[in-house]
Order: structure tokens, then C-alpha cells, then sequence
């Protein structure tokens, strides 16, 4: 009974290849009729016409021999009770059996067509009900059978129980068998007479007896084999899903006496349970089979069959244990999973799975690993639990450690910088003593040297005229005195703006203190010719090839004198830098440097008002005015009365800081007083106001309140304010001194004043100087090549020819802190401090000797010293920082601390990366010259050595994607996800992988971690 015919291989030769059009439209046909995924059906349509044509050919060859309407007349006529007494209907069915009539039908599904599968399945055949109705009539017939063969069974044991008895001795007890047999689980079976004699089991008997009808059990096996067959197809699959009998059926099957079978529905079942949704059908489906075979237990008939069994198979061993940890760890919910794990270790399966651990079988073993792999250990969760929660607190004590060392090594830091400022101030001070003692010693070395000469030539003048002739009829004029010394002494120079460099001796006209030699006039301000006598005129380097235009902001001679440009000498620096290299890196054709620029931009927010609902009592503020009063007002939470008493007492403890804010913005304004006096005057029900205009009305009777909310806000914050300045100054007071008196960054600034000169000479003509913001250009100066920029190379002549130069950064102290500091915002805070103690102390002389005056009084005491201290810091950064900018060539009055320190930041920053990218190039270089100069055996060898450990990580890599994919392909497939031969993937993906969920193997890790762990220790315990 061939369920389909072969035509011969000849026929598709033979065939000729019809036109274009008619090939296309019925291989679209035969495309369609394979339903296959659209991947699949895109690459076949790319094929040529000829193998198009030999798809068509195959696809033809074969054919149903019998629509669906053939098997299921037959399997309708098997279900009918009166077609065993019609001629005509036992002829429908023939001499086949009704196994062999589900065997053809199993193939048919199995092979035919997609259209056919859908066919037998549609609302006219109604494929699906009938063969689940076949199957349904079929197992009760198995499962009055199976009670009929457990009747004789019992009735043989109490047969042989009564014989034994029989031959005991009188002595003995005896205890009388029950008639009927019951089961372990508490069912009354009834008598083995009372199943034989049934009307029903006779007419079934004759009826299957008449109709040529299989056994149940094979008729059975092969029915699931058709619903396997059906829920390959896509539409098949959701219409058994959907079909709550059929999976109800294929559970019953279950009781089926072959393990071949019973492992076959256990796949099937496994396999609906990984699709969404199906695990509910499945638990569903064994709450029916508890009810219908009369469990006490769920679960309890499938567990004996397991663990009781007659005969040791070893597929249906593996199936059952498949089963039991996809239905157990399939779902998400934790607490259910733990659930139905309890319920097979009540059934006795933990106990039972240590037995099966020194099974041969390595598929039962796999699956028994997968299954303790998923289990939830409750205890050592909750150990590991426990553990991780003194871990956390040990991680937040050890924080909490390094939160208060942290602390300690910044208070010892701010320590260092307050004593250090101190010093500096110190030194500062100590300087400007010595030079005013060095001024007055110069002043009286020169007057002490203008009174010798004086009176040297007093002396000569007098020796000359005791020595003339003396003449009778003249007389000599007498020698008038000597000018006092205060007219013989020059004044004293004018010190120039900056540091004055020593006067040159002829500049000292000593001279003018005599009235006989005239004095040379002194030189005009202004008139000196830059460069002076200390600096020489530089002269233009001419280069070899044409370079980039450094941009930098150049300083005129006469701006250089007195700053740190003043004794660099960059001409001295061109025999130690190798400018050949230099030219060849940044030589240029037509083109010029490049300088990038940064623009931001600063966007702002606004944010929707929103609107309230306006009061219903009489006010006389302005709306928006009155909703901020009432928000405010629910912030304070205090009565007015003890509100305005702690204003006029100026009590801190009893209004907080954050109150005193909020009563700041809601003092009464002029025209709000003056409203509310109207209100007043014209006696108005001040019942009638709103909560929020009485309590403004008893702030606007404080006088001077704004003056006291001042004074409190001032009290309350002065302390937060000191602390917060303090550093700010000590930051700026120690970054310029170190900028100041740094050497290192003297000689880097001499080297890029040469590279500068160098480049730009030959256009521009020679700089003595450059503006600091200049340093941000050595990053705009590309290569030639355009992958290194100018910084770049002088980094690298810095680290070959000046290596002790490299670490400049080191003697720069706090200018990142001073980088963050404005200096100008600090001398604002330090007056707005000075401004507020003196309402201060204004308050206090008004309030006089009052009882409510110790609070001004405390806070003077304790806080006056404090602000002349700061005072006398702010002015010292001051003019340290104006000393330092000054020294630099810049001007204090344009150039902002934060803007000045940062310039120097991002150049040290900017260095050292240039660094790290020389060095990473260079090391890049030499592995590239390394691998050029090995021979080529050992290049076979290296590559081979890469080649075997790029497999092996490979291989690692692979397996644990492959784990990896395992894991993932297991999660639940969405019904409208299912594709034909989604079922046979599932289980072949099953038989290939066991199912493990993703937590599983964490757990499975830590397990085996803690087993290594236990039996070190158990070695340990043994020597």
C-alpha cells in the first residue's frame, strides 16, 4: 500500500523546458506547495532556468496517491458503533487494519505536500478532531484492557495467598484479602467478573473483532506518530497547541506499556513546553491525567514508571529526564520553578538521581547534570545571600575607611598649603625688608661717597690757594661753606615698574653735587632704544626650505624687559637642536600650517511657567507674588510670632540658615507696606485677608528687617565662606611663586622661543617673547605628514638632547588647583566679607549694651581676626599673582588666575601626551624594524606559533558561543514564531544539547568552585 507513486527518472529528461513565463509561474507554484522560510526561497529563485526546471521535474514525480478524505472515511467508520453491522461500511474499510491504515496516513503527513497537510486539517475534513477522536476511543479501550490484565493478575496473588495460608499452621494469623483491588494511590478497582461480564467490553469486542481493527497499543503508537508528523507543520503545530484534547490524549499515552512510546510522547511534550505558553497546556494536560487515572500526586505515575521500572531503556530513561527539567526550569517565575522542583523531590527523584550518578550511560548522565545544573539550591542561595550581605558591609566599612583616610591626607594637604602660603607670605615680607634695607644702604654708600669727593676737593681748592702768590691790591673772596649734605646728595632713582636692574656706574651723576663741575642731564624716559644694552639685536635665520607659520602673539623688545624673556637667549640653542630633521618634517610646498578652532556654544533652558488657581480670600499681593509667599510659607513651618522673635533676637538656633533664605525673599516691599497701611487706615476686615497678607503684614511692623535677615545670613554663612576662600587664595599664593621661580620651564620656554624664531624669523623677523596663549598654537603646527604636529617634535629633542628637562611639571606646584580659582570672583567674596562685618559692627554699636546683644558680640570676637587674616592673604595673592603674570609678559589687569594657570595645565597635559605618543610611535618603529630584520625561518615559526594559538583561542571562542547560542536557542518560541519543522529542530536540538537556562551555568561554576574548595580541605584535614 504505497502511499504515493515514483514516476520514472526518465520522464523529467524527456520533458521539454516550456517558455520563460511558464517556467516562472510554475516553479512560483512549486515554491508556494514547499512553504519554505523566505532565506531559503530567495536563494532558490536566484537558480538558473535548468535547475528551476529540474526542481519542477521533482516535485511532479511525486504525488498523493489518496486525498485526505481516504483515511479519515476509514477512521470515521472505525469510530461509528453501526458500522460493524453494515455490509457497506466494513467494505469502505477492506481487509487493511486500522494500524496500517494510520501507518499510511502517518507517511502521508509526514511526506506529502504542505497543501495536502493543510488539507487534511481544514474546516471540511476536520482532520485533526477525528484522528484525535480515534486516539481518545483507542485509549480507553487500552486502559480497560490494562485493569482487566491487573484483575487476573491480583486474582492469581490472592489465589496463591489462599493456598499458602492453608498449609500454615493453626497457630497462625490470618488476615482476609479484600475481594476487589486497590491501587497504591486509593482507587477501588472492581473484580476481575465484573470487567469480563461488562455489555460494553462485549460490544467493543465483537466491534472491533468485525472491523479487522490493530491492537490499541500499536493502533495508539502510530496515532502519535501522526501528531507528531502534524505538528511539524507550522499550522499543525498551533492547532494541537490550540487543541486542549488532543495534548490531554498524547499525556493519557503515557500509560501506554512500551517505553518506546512512552518516550516518544515525553519528547513531544517537552518540545510544546519550550514553545510560549505550552508549559501551562502541559501542567494542564497532567492535572487531567491525575484525575483520570486517579493519582494522589501529580506527576506520581510518570515518577514510577521512572524509577520502578521492569526493563532498563535507556531512550526512554533520557527522555524522562529531559522532561522533568524543561517542565520543572522552563518557566521564569523563581518561586514556581522552586515550587515544581519540591514537587519531584516529593516524588523521590533527588534521592533516585544520586543513585543514577554512577550510570554508564553518558546521554542519561548529560542529562542529569543539566537537570542539577538549573536546580535552586534554597539553603545555599540563601548562604551566598548572607555571604554577599557581610560582603557588602565589609566593602562599605572599607569605603567608609578610605572615605576618612581620603579626608585625612586632604586636611593634611590644606595644612601643608595654608603653612606654605604662610611662608611664602613670610618670604614675600622678608624680601621686601632686605630690599628696603639694600635701597638705604646704596642711598647712604652714595652719599657717604659724594661727601668724600666734596670735601676731597675742598681739600685741593684750599691747598691751591695757600700756595698762589699773594696779591697787596686784591683781596681773595672768602670760601663760602660747605652745602649741607642733604643738598650734596642726588635724589634717589626712580624705580621703574618692575624689578630695577643696577644702575650702570656712569649713570650716577656725582657731579651735580658740586657747584663747580656741572652735572650731565639724566636720560629722558622713554628715549632708550630697544634692544638696550642688555640685549642684543637678534638676527633672521634663513631656513632651507619654506616652513609653517608659527601663530603665535610675539613680544616687542620693549615689553620683554623685566619678564622671564629678558635673559633667555634662544640663538645659543641652534647648535644643539637638530633643525635639519626638523626642516624635513615640516617642510611645505604651497600650503601652511593648520590650526584648528573650537567654538561652544551655550544654550539656555527655559521652562514653562505653570499656572495656579488664584486665592479666594481679599489680598493685596500681586498673584504670582502671593503663590511664591504661601510656597515659601509652607517651607517655614513655624508661627509668625516665633518667626519675628528670632529675627529681632537674631537667634540662629531657633531659624535655621535655610529659613533665613527663604524669609530674604519674602520681605514686604515699599509698595507692598504701603498697600497694607491703606488696608489699614481705611479699616478694612483683616479677617478677610488671606493667611499669607497677615503674616506679611507682621513682618512689615520688624524694623530693619532686611538689615537683620542680612546680618543673620552673613552670621550663618561667614564660617562655610572662610573655609571656602581660604583655599582658593593659598592655591593662587603657591601656584605663581612656583610658576615664578621654576627653572625648568625657564629653558622649555627658551627652547620653544627658538623653534619659534626659527621658524618665523625669516618672515616676521626675530620675537624676544610670546604671549603664554601662543603654547596652545604648538598643537595647530602640523608635519608634513600631517600625523605629528610641532609639539611633538620638541618634545622629542627635549627628551634626546635636554632629558632633564621632561619633568618641568614638577616644579609646578597647585596650578590646577589655581586653574579652577578666579581671582577676581575671590577679591569680590573677600569685600562682600568685609562690607558684611561692617553692618556688623554697625548693628552692634545701635543695639549697644542690650541682653540681646551677645550673639554680635560672640561673632566679632571670634571672626574679626579671621577676616583681617584673609585680608591680608587676598592681598597677597594679589600681588603674587601680579608679580608672576607681570614676570610672564603679561598684564594682571586683562589676564584672570584661572585663565592664566590654565594655560600652563593644558600645556603640561598636552606635553605629556605628546610624549606618551612619541614613545608609543617610537616602540611602534622599532617591532616594525624588529619584525623586517628577522630571517624568514623565524617568521615561519612566529607565524605559525600566532596561527595555533589564534585555533586554539578559536576553538575556545567557538565553544563558548556554541554554549553560548545553546543557552539562547533554548528560550521559549512564540507560537507565531513556529515554522514547519520547528518540532524536529527542537528535538534535534534537545538530543544535541540538554536544556540549560543561562543562571545555570553560574551556579554550576560556583558549585564546582565550592566542591574544589571542600575536597582541598578534606586533604588538607587528611595529612
Amino acid at each position: 500500500n504505497s502511499h504515493h507513486i515514483r514516476q520514472p527518472s526518465v520522464r523529467r529528461s524527456c520533458q521539454p523546458m516550456p517558455d520563460r513565463n511558464e517556467l516562472e509561474r510554475r516553479f512560483t507554484k512549486v515554491l508556494a506547495s514547499m512553504d519554505l522560510p523566505p532565506d531559503k526561497a530567495k536563494l532558490l529563485k536566484n537558480y538558473d532556468d535548468e535547475k528551476k526546471w529540474d526542481i519542477i521535474c521533482d516535485q511532479e514525480m511525486v504525488h498523493a496517491k489518496d486525498p485526505p478524505s481516504h483515511y479519515l472515511t476509514k477512521l470515521r467508520t472505525y469510530l461509528d458503533p453501526k458500522a460493524s453491522r453494515s455490509h457497506r461500511k466494513r467494505k469502505i474499510v477492506g481487509e487493511s487494519t486500522s494500524t496500517q491504515v494510520l501507518r499510511d496516513l502517518e507517511i502521508s503527513l509526514r511526506t506529502n505536500h504542505i497543501e495536502w497537510v493543510k488539507e487534511f486539517l481544514d474546516e471540511e475534513n476536520q482532520g485533526l478532531d477525528a484522528l484525535i477522536d480515534y486516539l481518545s476511543f483507542r485509549l480507553s479501550m487500552m486502559r480497560h484492557e490494562q485493569r482487566i490484565q491487573e484483575a487476573r493478575d491480583e486474582s492469581e496473588e490472592r489465589l496463591d495467598a489462599t493456598v499458602n495460608v492453608s498449609t500454615t499452621s493453626a497457630g497462625g494469623s490470618n488476615e482476609l484479602t479484600p475481594t476487589s483491588g486497590s491501587r497504591p494511590n486509593g482507587f477501588i478497582r472492581p473484580g476481575l467478573g465484573e470487567l469480563i461480564d461488562s455489555p460494553g467490553l462485549k460490544r467493543r469486542s465483537r466491534h472491533i473483532a468485525k472491523l479487522n481493527m490493530g491492537a490499541s497499543t500499536d493502533d495508539i503508537h502510530v496515532c502519535i506518530m501522526c501528531l507528531r508528523a502534524i505538528m511539524n507543520n507550522k499550522y499543525g503545530f498551533n492547532m494541537v497547541i490550540q487543541h486542549r484534547e488532543a495534548i490531554n490524549c498524547i499525556a493519557l499515552s503515557l500509560i501506554h506499556k512500551s517505553l518506546r512510546t512512552k518516550a516518544l510522547v515525553l519528547e513531544l511534550l517537552a518540545a510544546i513546553c519550550l514553545v510560549k505558553g505550552g508549559h501551562e497546556i502541559i501542567l494542564s494536560a497532567f492535572n487531567n491525567f491525575k484525575e483520570v487515572c486517579h493519582e494522589t500526586k501529580r506527576f506520581q505515575t510518570l515518577m514510577e514508571y521512572f524509577i520502578n521500572y521492569e526493563l532498563f531503556n535507556i531512550d526512554f530513561m533520557v527522555a524522562c529526564m529531559q522532561f522533568v527539567n524543561i517542565v520543572v526550569h522552563s518557566v521564569e517565575d523563581m518561586n514556581y520553578r522552586v515550587h515544581l522542583q519540591y514537587e519531584f523531590t516529593a516524588l523521590g527523584l533527588d534521592g533516585y538521581l544520586e543513585k543514577l550518578r554512577l550510570t554508564e550511560s553518558e546521554e542519561l548522565h548529560v542529562q542529569i547534570s543539566a537537570y542539577l545544573d538549573n536546580v535552586f539550591d534554597v539553603a545555599a542561595l540563601m548562604e551566598d545571600s548572607e555571604t554577599k550581605t557581610a560582603a557588602l558591609e565589609r566593602v562599605q566599612e572599607l569605603e567608609d575607611d578610605l572615605g576618612r583616610a581620603l579626608d585625612r591626607v586632604a586636611e593634611t594637604e590644606r595644612e601643608f598649603m595654608y603653612k606654605l602660603a604662610e611662608l611664602e607670605s613670610e618670604l614675600t615680607r622678608v624680601r621686601s625688608e632686605c630690599d628696603e634695607i639694600q635701597q638705604k644702604a646704596r642711598q647712604t654708600d652714595e652719599e657717604v661717597s659724594t661727601l668724600r669727593k666734596v670735601l676731597k676737593q675742598r681739600e685741593e681748592e684750599s691747598k691751591m690757594a695757600q700756595r698762589a702768590p699773594a696779591e697787596p691790591t686784591s683781596v681773595a673772596p672768602p670760601i663760602p661753606p660747605p652745602p649741607p649734605v642733604s643738598a650734596l646728595a642726588p635724589p634717589p632713582p626712580i624705580a621703574p615698574p618692575c624689578p630695577p636692574p643696577p644702575p650702570p656706574s656712569g649713570a650716577r651723576n656725582v657731579g651735580r653735587a658740586s657747584p663747580f663741575i656741572p652735572a650731565p642731564p639724566p636720560p629722558i624716559a622713554g628715549m632708550m632704544q630697544a634692544p638696550d644694552g642688555a640685549m642684543t639685536i637678534k638676527r633672521k635665520v634663513q631656513t632651507k626650505y619654506k616652513l609653517p607659520t608659527l601663530n603665535w602673539v610675539a613680544l616687542k623688545p620693549n615689553q620683554v624687559r623685566g619678564t622671564i624673556f629678558n635673559d633667555l637667549d634662544d640663538e645659543r640653542l641652534y647648535k644643539q637642536i637638530n633643525f635639519v630633521e626638523f626642516e624635513e618634517k615640516f617642510k611645505i610646498g604651497h600650503g601652511g600650517s593648520f590650526a584648528n578652532g573650537n567654538s561652544e556654544l551655550d544654550g539656555l533652558t527655559s521652562f514653562p511657567s505653570k499656572r495656579f488657581k488664584k486665592p479666594e480670600n481679599v489680598s493685596v499681593l500681586e498673584h504670582t507674588r502671593l503663590r511664591n509667599i504661601a510656597i515659601s510659607r509652607r517651607k517655614l513651618e513655624m508661627p509668625a510670632e516665633m518667626v519675628i522673635r528670632a529675627i529681632n533676637n537674631l537667634d540662629l538656633k531657633q531659624l535655621s540658615l535655610e529659613n533665613v533664605e527663604i524669609l530674604q525673599k519674602m520681605v514686604p516691599t515699599e509698595q507692598e507696606v504701603k498697600a497694607y497701611k491703606e488696608y489699614m487706615s481705611e479699616r478694612k476686615d483683616l479677617n478677610l485677608l488671606t493667611d499669607e497678607d497677615k503674616f506679611m503684614m507682621q513682618l512689615a511692623k520688624v524694623e530693619r528687617i532686611s538689615s537683620k535677615l542680612s546680618i543673620m545670613n552673613y552670621i550663618g554663612n561667614f564660617f562655610d565662606s572662610i573655609h571656602l576662600i581660604s583655599p582658593q587664595i593659598y592655591a593662587i599664593i603657591n601656584g605663581s611663586s612656583s610658576v615664578k621661580s621654576s627653572k625648568k620651564l625657564k629653558a622649555v620656554l627658551e627652547i620653544i622661543l627658538a623653534f619659534g624664531n626659527y621658524m618665523n624669523s625669516s618672515k616676521r623677523g626675530p620675537a624676544y617673547g610670546f604671549k603664554l596663549q601662543s603654547l596652545d598654537t604648538l598643537l595647530d603646527t602640523k608635519a608634513t605628514d600631517k600625523r605629528s604636529c610641532l609639539l611633538h617634535f620638541i618634545v622629542a629633542t627635549m627628551r634626546q638632547s635636554f632629558p632633564d628637562l621632561l619633568n618641568f611639571d614638577t616644579e609646578l606646584f597647585y596650578i590646577d588647583k589655581a586653574a579652577q580659582v578666579s581671582l577676581e570672583n575671590v577679591v569680590t567674596d573677600v569685600q562682600e566679607l568685609e562690607k558684611g562685618m561692617e553692618t556688623v559692627r554697625k548693628e552692634a554699636e545701635l543695639r549697644g549694651k542690650g541682653p540681646h546683644n551677645h550673639v554680635l558680640r560672640d561673632f566679632l570676637n571670634n571672626s574679626e581676626e579671621k577676616l583681617k587674616k584673609i585680608k591680608v592673604d587676598s592681598k597677597s595673592a594679589q600681588e603674587s599673582f601680579k608679580e608672576c603674570v607681570e614676570f610672564f609678559g603679561e598684564s594682571s589687569r586683562s589676564t584672570d588666575a584661572n585663565t592664566f594657570f590654565s594655560l600652563l595645565v593644558r600645556f603640561v597635559r598636552a606635553f605629556k601626551t605628546a610624549d606618551q605618543e612619541n614613545e608609543q610611535r617610537r616602540r611602534l618603529e622599532q617591532a616594525a624594524a624588529l619584525a623586517a630584520s628577522k630571517k624568514q625561518n623565524e617568521e615561519v615559526v612566529l607565524r605559525n606559533k600566532i596561527n595555533n594559538q589564534k585555533k586554539q583561542q578559536e576553538a575556545v571562542i567557538n565553544e563558548l558561543k556554541s554554549k553560548t547560542n545553546a543557552v539562547r536557542e533554548k528560550k521559549l518560541l512564540q507560537q507565531d514564531e513556529v515554522y514547519n519543522g520547528a518540532l524536529e529542530d527542537i528535538l534535534l536540538g534537545l538530543k544535541s544539547e540538554p536544556y540549560r537556562r543561562a543562571d545555570a551555568v553560574r551556579r554550576s561554576q560556583r558549585r564546582r568552585i565550592d566542591s574544589h574548595r571542600l575536597s582541598r580541605t578534606m586533604e588538607e584535614m587528611d595529612v
